[in-house]
């Protein structure tokens, strides 16, 4: 398994930005596709954006269509999730997680995960 590190959350204003960082370490990460997660309090943990192993393929959730973007570096071995407009809504801790193979909006398809790191959207 790849171990994963997010890193970039905090505390910000309704309207701000913010960028997740998850750097990889372990495997080649260039097998790996790559997740994001949300899950916040007393809620089920969902599906934020998932990008291929290239970064020629992403899908984001519809509900952050058009505020939040997915990339990656694979000379850096780390994936972003750049967070634009955030609403408190969007509060949560963030996870990223790791699969080999396809694309997938599944948290069950991912086999590694990183510890999450909390946003909180302040209005």
């Amino acid at each position: 398994q790849v171990q994963l590190v997010e890193s970039g959350g905090g505390l910000v204003q309704a309207g701000g930005s913010l960028r997740l960082s998850c750097a990889a370490s372990g495997r080649t990460f260039s097998d790996y596709a790559m997740g994001w997660f949300r899950q916040a309090p007393g809620k089920v943990r969902e599906f934020v954006a998932v990008i291929n192993w290239s970064g020629s393929s992403t899908s984001v959730a519809d509900f952050v269509k058009g505020r939040f973007t997915i990339s990656r570096d694979n000379a850096k071995n780390t994936v972003y999730l750049q967070m634009n407009n955030l609403k408190p809504e969007d509060t949560a801790v963030y996870y990223c997680a790791a699969r080999m193979g396809r694309l997938s909006q599944l948290f069950r398809d991912y086999d590694s995960w990183g510890q999450g790191t909390q946003v909180t959207v302040s209005s």
